[in-house]
């Protein structure tokens, strides 16, 4: 049981060594970013980060889930804040790419990083970008081919992504995504 002042205790040795690998692994990457660094920048002994993560493929499966679940929540959320239709999904995306701290999608530079060396990155990018379709699919207009239309402006979202690190702004890709959005939506109108 806790106490009633859970937001003034410091958060726990696994969450700091956690929100500290997210922080750098998606802004200086994954192979870059090496377990020393974690546990110093973490403030935790190394027999404690040992203790909650044995290996570092271990981290690294715990910060794509992590990453996951965040990232999930919060396109949900800029979704409805931009009012829940077709409408939204660029605005969103806009949020995400003009952010400062943007680096890129953290599932499509983990696969570039280590699927060669960590296989399964490849199924849990998989599965991230299932979800991230799904909520795009909840903002499209009710027809059969719905799901179909997710996908296509969630690679059309993927390649703004990746448009967007290396531009010096993301406002063509954010332009191309409108324009792409825009004609797969008309499209849809013609077959229902």
């Amino acid at each position: 049981m806790t106490s009633g002042n859970d937001s003034a205790a410091p958060p726990a040795a696994r969450d700091r060594i956690l929100r500290t690998a997210h922080d750098l692994f998606y802004r200086d990457g994954v192979r870059a970013t090496g377990i020393d660094r974690v546990i110093a920048e973490s403030g935790v002994a190394k027999l404690t980060f040992y203790r909650h993560f044995p290996s570092k493929n271990d981290l690294i499966r715990a910060y794509l889930d992590y990453r996951h679940a965040r990232w999930i929540g919060w396109f949900a959320d800029a979704l409805a804040r931009h009012g829940g239709g077709p409408d939204a999904i660029v605005p969103a995306v806009g949020e995400w790419l003009c952010d400062p701290a943007y680096r890129g999608c953290a599932f499509i530079n983990s696969v570039g990083e280590l699927a060669g060396t960590l296989p399964e990155v490849v199924d849990i990018a998989r599965a991230h970008k299932a979800d991230m379709t799904a909520a795009i699919a909840t903002v499209l207009p009710a027809s059969r081919r719905r799901g179909k239309l997710a996908q296509a402006v969630a690679l059309a979202i993927d390649g703004a992504i990746v448009r967007a690190q290396f531009d010096a702004t993301p406002d063509a890709a954010l332009e191309a995504l409108k324009r792409i959005v825009r004609a797969l939506l008309q499209d849809q109108g013609g077959r229902g």
